[in-house]
């Protein structure tokens, strides 16, 4: 990192921020909007499917994007990706149905995907593998932070009015111009020979896993804020307040991360990642005090920290600089699949449980998956 100009590191930093400003941005808004459309059919599915619907886009097509961007470029598709980003992610501010907001989150999943398979490759370009781990875990971290600040001032902003937390995506066009400056494309000195669209056949359970660990942490920003503010009756700003809270700890988790890959392995920091989301999880399931979040949400943040820097780290340990940006595109597929279908694949376990007990009943099964697989684990290596 002595060789890269702090300019260029910020703008990496902001670049993959935006990725994770794609939903929680208006988390807190999502409560507030089925109010606003309270005699639409299916609106309370339809308000956490504004959170979702991106998601699919960008599991749908970052594999495709993948191999737009290698041949396009990554530092022009970045930019174009910037200013629609903002055009798309502020409609929000002034779409009067909800069949238009949709589209409109659906387009603005496109930009997303575009953002975060150039942002991934280009930290795999620019960083060797232990600089890497230490420039990632750095970067989660401000993606965390910055997390704190946009779920904050979204969740104050949503208490105003509804609308209000879709301009923050206007940080899209500020970001352009450091783009322009600060970035530099690696380039491949050699025309790549394989052309092909295969990847690694090892590679394919780190895409599974990174979906598996989505599907399960997506169920906070999908089920927490109802949770919290329906049942625990707090107002979209102390919502806010305490998903911040897990913003600040997955910062942790994140720098954490480079520490615990010295002395683990990628499974066994994924397992143990997975073995304290069943802990957040099971006392989320059993509090009857809001204050108690504040246990479960650092908790919760630290473990979602860890994980994603680690499956991330895992993935560009496996591929190369020819293969990158595509390998890339598969692996947001991946997590971004997970996403979408988080809510699709537990809504029926909440129909049947109360949102609480639901908590509770994930977390408890968690532990026994991990468990059983530190088990077999044990077993084989005997």
């Amino acid at each position: 990192m002595k060789n890269i100009p702090k300019l260029t590191l910020l703008t990496l930093l902001l670049l993959a921020m935006t990725t994770t400003m794609s939903n929680v941005a208006i988390v807190t808004s999502l409560p507030h909007l089925k109010e606003y459309f309270t005699h639409t059919e299916n609106i309370e599915f339809y308000s956490r499917l504004m959170l979702t619907l991106p998601s699919l886009v960008i599991a749908l097509l970052a594999p495709i994007l993948g191999h737009f961007i290698f041949k396009f470029g990554k530092k022009k598709s970045a930019l174009i990706a910037l200013f629609f980003f903002s055009l798309f992610g502020t409609a929000g501010l002034y779409l009067n149905s909800i069949e238009s907001l949709l589209i409109s989150r659906a387009l603005f999943g496109l930009c997303v995907a575009t953002l975060m398979i150039v942002s991934t490759s280009l930290v795999g370009d620019y960083f060797k593998e232990k600089e890497r781990h230490k420039f990632m875990g750095y970067q989660s971290a401000f993606m965390a932070i910055g997390g704190v600040f946009f779920v904050t001032g979204g969740g104050m902003l949503s208490d105003i009015n509804w609308r209000l937390p879709f301009g923050i995506y206007f940080i899209g066009l500020v970001l352009i111009p450091l783009l322009v400056v600060n970035l530099k494309e690696i380039k491949i000195e050699h025309e790549e020979e394989d052309q092909s669209l295969d990847i690694s056949k090892n590679i394919l359970v780190v895409y599974f896993l990174a979906f598996i660990y989505m599907l399960l942490f997506f169920i906070l920003p999908t089920q927490i804020p109802f949770l919290i503010i329906e049942k625990f009756k707090a107002s979209g700003s102390f919502a806010g307040v305490i998903i911040a809270t897990a913003f600040f700890c997955n910062a942790l988790g994140a720098i954490a991360f480079s520490k615990l890959k010295n002395k683990f392995s990628y499974l066994a920091i994924y397992l143990t990642g997975l073995l304290l989301i069943a802990l957040g999880f099971s006392l989320v399931g059993i509090i009857d005090n809001i204050y108690f979040f504040f246990i479960t949400s650092p908790i919760l943040g630290f473990a979602g920290g860890v994980m994603m820097t680690n499956v991330t780290a895992w993935m560009l340990s496996k591929t190369n600089i020819k293969k990158r940006v595509k390998s890339s595109g598969y692996f947001t597929s991946a997590l971004f699949l997970g996403q979408f279908l988080s809510p699709i694949i537990f809504h029926p376990l909440i129909d049947i449980f109360e949102i609480q007990e639901f908590f509770l009943v994930i977390g408890l099964g968690l532990f026994t998956i991990v468990f059983i697989t530190f088990g077999v684990k044990r077993f084989i290596q005997r």
